[in-house]
């Protein structure tokens, strides 16, 4: 068994105790890697095989024609050790696309609008509550292009880490408490993305349920405030998914309906963006 053989190869190696974690993450890349390549052979027998499907799912609402994108062996070997293969567009594109789209989740948005409608704190934990909501839209429409929007996905959240501990500098916060608090931000943005991805799938019961856990740290005792962030984010979805893919992989601009409208069924007009030869 290719699996048994590598593992006892690895455990030749005497590493030190300060590596162990990284000896145990790179095994299990290995046992990952090789699974892959035997299910590339045909002559070799599987113990299990691997579920895999070409069907996409997403929320949009509307039929996708788009088949899932056919990776090579070589390229699944080396993502599955970590590493990025070939994608379809320049990674440095990509990386520039993924800053211009967080950077639409801190300059376009009215925080003082949220902190007044929603009764929130003018504090940089409120702030972060609403930045996390409007970079999950961009997570979950980004998701949808293939492994491009994987990866791109990784820098919008590299790039909100970054400016949240930038943040935290500035307003003077010491070192030891900055590291508690962007732990707890960590935590508290990864439950987030769990309780909002089943709520948009879901029905409003369930969106409004993870709002009050997470947007509003269950202090909301006004109903119409839930109701006014269920609607914003419903209407978000649906504005964002309307946005071209190819255009979001290249440029990142995305331009958000206002937390208040008299329409908020109506769909605006999506205005086709602009950009070089290079794809900036």
């Amino acid at each position: 068994d290719s699996s048994a053989k590598l593992k006892s190869f690895l455990r030749t190696f005497s590493l030190p105790w300060t590596h162990a974690l990284e000896q145990e993450a790179c095994l299990g890349r290995a046992l990952i890697a090789c699974r892959l390549l035997a299910s590339t052979s045909p002559s070799q027998t599987q113990c299990r095989t691997l579920h895999s499907t070409s069907q996409l799912f997403n929320v949009k609402e509307t039929p996708q024609t788009a088949m899932e994108e056919e990776v090579g062996a070589f390229t699944k070997l080396i993502e599955a050790m970590g590493f990025t293969g070939p994608l379809k567009y320049n990674k440095w594109k990509i990386k520039i696309a993924a800053l211009r789209m967080y950077t639409c989740c801190v300059e376009r948005i009215n925080y003082d609008e949220f902190f007044e409608k929603c009764s929130l704190p003018d504090t940089l934990n409120s702030w972060f509550l609403v930045a996390q909501l409007h970079v999950w839209i961009c997570l979950v429409r980004i998701r949808q292009e293939g492994r491009e929007g994987k990866y791109m996905c990784r820098y919008i959240v590299h790039s909100m880490w970054e400016d949240v501990e930038q943040r935290s500098k500035i307003m003077g916060i010491d070192a030891i408490h900055r590291k508690e608090s962007m732990r707890a931000m960590t935590e508290t943005f990864y439950a987030a993305i769990f309780g909002y991805d089943e709520g948009i799938l879901s029905d409003d019961g369930v969106l409004a349920a993870a709002l009050w856990r997470n947007m509003f740290n269950r202090q909301c005792e006004d109903p119409r405030q839930l109701e006014l962030m269920v609607e914003y984010v419903r209407k978000q979805m649906q504005f964002i998914d309307a946005l071209d893919g190819e255009d979001l992989l290249l440029t990142g601009e995305v331009n958000w309906r206002p937390l208040l409208e008299d329409n908020a069924q109506s769909i605006l007009k999506v205005p086709t963006p602009t950009y070089n030869d290079a794809g900036l």
